[in-house]
């Protein structure tokens, strides 16, 4: 007979304290159920409960046997339980956490149609700049950029931005410009003070080499929009990723501010917590991300 049937036989009837009980709970006969146990005592060659014309009661070993077994089938039941909720329609409520200035600029915009896909879903999108503990602060996932810390949570790149060194035109009509890394000891640099390397800027210079740009500015803001806003009003020099200054650029509010540096790329990343499976609802949004962002491509990040 099958092991999980006949442990399912011998668990009801210590929980229902009998065989007619654990008959009509699990839709078979009496007969049926009590040749499941005497099946199972069989095979373990020990006696699992006491009959009497009065009542049934698991033996000492049965009452060991019966707490692993309803571990076993607790476990099985969610097993399939899993299964049933990965084939079916994603829902429910999806917390995400994700930095202010990328939720403001460019995650917001792309809810609607994320929702009008899957109606059955509602979102909970905490915008902050700072990093979140999934689990113990109760977040689906979050989205994160720049390089991971090491952590168990699992991680999927969608796509990538790119990182430079900006100011106003106005900026170096009054400071001048810097021509090397080493002038940028001499200028006034805006800082983001959320930052977990602080106010140290890691930069590559032309030949290839790794540098570090260290200094306290005389600016620090947690708060990437207004770092541009401080950097186009001409108070100084802000290292910043493209999402946030590709417009300004572009409409010549800021430039490069030494143009032989090679660009950084920074990753973006949906992060989300451990496990051989992920949440159908989870699951659906980061593909929707990874299908948004390839749509755009990565250098309008």
């Amino acid at each position: 007979m099958d092991r999980l049937t006949e442990m399912e036989a011998f668990a009801m009837v210590v929980d229902q304290g009998g065989f007619t009980d654990a008959a009509k709970k699990m839709g078979i006969s009496k007969s049926a159920v009590s040749k499941h146990v005497s099946s199972l005592e069989a095979r373990l060659g020990a006696r699992l409960l006491n009959r009497t014309t009065r009542r049934v009661s698991p033996t000492e070993i049965g009452l060991a046997y019966y707490d692993r077994a309803r571990r076993v089938l607790n476990d099985a039941g969610e097993a399939d339980a899993l299964v049933t909720s990965m084939q079916s329609a994603p829902s429910g409520l999806l917390r995400i956490s994700v930095a202010t200035d990328f939720g403001v600029n460019h995650l917001s915009p792309m809810l609607g149609e994320f929702l009008a896909d899957f109606p059955d879903i509602t979102v909970n999108m905490v915008l902050n700049n700072r990093y979140v503990e999934l689990i113990s602060e109760g977040f689906d996932m979050a989205l994160r950029i720049g390089e991971l810390e090491d952590s168990t949570l699992r991680a999927r790149k969608l796509t990538e931005t790119t990182k430079r060194m900006i100011a106003s035109p106005s900026y170096f009509q009054k400071y001048g410009r810097p021509m090397r890394i080493d002038d940028l000891n001499e200028h006034k640099l805006l800082h983001y003070s959320n930052q977990s390397s602080g106010n140290v800027w890691k930069v590559t210079a032309p030949s290839g080499e790794k540098r570090q740009v260290r200094t306290a500015g005389w600016l620090s803001v947690n708060d990437g929009q207004s770092l541009l806003n401080a950097c186009i009003a001409g108070l100084g020099i802000a290292y910043l990723p493209s999402y946030l200054y590709s417009e300004a650029m572009r409409d010549g509010l800021v430039v490069d501010a030494i143009p032989d540096l090679p660009v950084e790329t920074q990753g973006i990343y949906a992060v989300y917590p451990p496990g051989r499976f992920t949440q159908p609802k989870v699951r659906a949004f980061i593909d929707f991300l990874a299908h948004a962002f390839a749509d755009k491509g990565p250098t309008n990040w």
